[in-house]
Order: structure tokens, then C-alpha cells, then sequence
């Protein structure tokens, strides 16, 4: 099993580093999920008996890679769940995305409805049946015009499935190695990363801020080394 990369942990929160490809927690595939990965390195870290608890509080998808935070009491797991329905808990994500902007900031408003049979969410008019509003904006931090790619800091206002993919690729400015919305670098992993978590503590009320790089010799981030 592979290491997990802890970024910090005490008695209530444990943050870790989600690699690419491993679910976020247990699904169909069977494959090793990241909840397990922390439940056993827990265990065996501690010596504790029996199962070991640790609460999911928030989900990245399977090919994105970033910063988790886990809760390691029930009461932890309650506060946090509830920080993030008050979206009290910020989360900011890098890309590589394709083409060069016309500005350097912008702001992104959709309705996106999700197709349950083939996984994907695709924008919509506001008055389709179950779509959602979608909101993200997004900085532009450097640029690769011999590539025409482009890395962008993201700052979601919603949490919507597959929300930077789908509204990036609908602007034209489809994510590096996206198998599902993109055009630049597929068969690549997708460059899409959580590189920054800023959370209250759920006991002590510290305000805390958790930063995690993608690794920049990686197909599409290699540009902007």
C-alpha cells in the first residue's frame, strides 16, 4: 500500500495528501480508497484495538489529488460537516487549463445538470428540471504561450459534481488531460489539484490553513516549472 503523506494531525482532525486515482473513499471498483489508508495507518500508528473511527467530511474526485481533512472523533466529524454546509471551510484548487485568457481574473456562474447513468454534468438553461446553480472564481497565475496553456487558482462558491471541469470546458478553457470534458492531453492525468484547505478547528476554533503542491514535473503542470 502506498504511504500516506500526513500534513498534520492531533487528537480531533487528521489532514492528508490525496494522491490522483485513489477514490476517496470505498466504491464499486474495490480498489484502496484513502478512507481506509487513514483508518489503518491510525491503528497501527496507535495500536488501537478493534475498528477505528474516522469521519469522511468532504470528497475529491477519484483523478484529483489534493488536501483532505478527516475527522477523528464524532464530535469533530459534526462541527466540521456542519463549518462546511455554512461553507465555513474554503477550499482552492490549481489547474492547467487550455488557451490563454483574455483577463487575468473571472468569474463563473452556471446551471449544471447531472447525468446519473453517464456520470457527467453538463451546463444547462436555469430552468431544466434539477439543475443546480454553479459559481467559481478564478485567477490566472502564469502562462505557457508556447503551449497556450494556462495555470489558474480556483475558489469555489458551490460543490458541484464535476463543477471546474465543466464550466471551464464550456468557456472554451477545457482542463489538461480531462478524459471526460477536455481536448488538450488526454490519455494524461487530468491536472487539477486541491493545493489549499482553510478550516476553523473544530475544538480549539483556530483558524488553520493546510497547503499541498501537485507535483510539477507531472504532464501539464512540467509548463510552468
Amino acid at each position: 500500500m502506498e504511504q500516506l503523506k500526513v500534513l498534520y494531525e492531533d487528537n480531533q482532525i487528521i489532514v492528508v495528501e490525496k494522491k490522483p486515482n485513489i477514490p476517496s473513499q470505498a466504491d464499486k471498483t474495490g480498489d484502496m480508497d484513502l478512507l481506509t489508508m487513514v483508518k489503518k495507518y491510525i491503528k497501527e500508528k496507535y495500536n488501537k484495538p478493534g475498528d477505528v473511527y474516522i469521519g469522511l467530511i468532504h470528497r475529491l474526485d477519484r483523478p484529483t489529488g489534493g488536501v483532505m481533512v478527516f475527522a477523528r472523533t464524532s464530535k469533530a466529524a459534526s462541527r466540521l460537516s456542519n463549518a462546511i454546509r455554512e461553507k465555513q471551510v474554503k477550499k482552492t484548487y490549481l489547474a492547467v487549463v487550455d488557451g490563454i485568457f483574455d483577463k487575468k481574473e473571472g468569474y463563473l456562474e452556471n446551471y449544471l445538470y447531472k447525468d446519473e447513468r453517464n456520470n457527467i454534468s453538463k451546463v444547462v438553461e436555469p430552468t431544466k428540471k434539477n439543475a443546480k446553480i454553479a459559481k467559481l472564481d478564478y485567477k490566472v497565475l502564469k502562462v505557457s504561450p508556447k503551449n497556450k496553456l494556462s495555470l489558474v487558482e480556483i475558489n469555489l462558491h458551490t460543490g458541484r459534481h464535476h463543477q471546474i471541469r465543466v464550466q471551464f470546458s464550456n468557456i472554451g478553457h477545457s482542463l489538461f488531460g480531462d478524459q471526460k470534458y477536455g481536448t488538450r492531453g488526454k490519455g494524461k492525468q487530468i491536472a487539477l489539484w486541491a493545493y489549499k484547505l482553510t478550516l476553523i478547528h473544530p475544538v480549539t476554533k483556530e483558524k488553520m490553513t493546510f497547503i499541498d503542491e501537485p507535483d510539477w514535473e507531472k504532464p501539464g503542470w512540467g509548463n510552468f516549472i
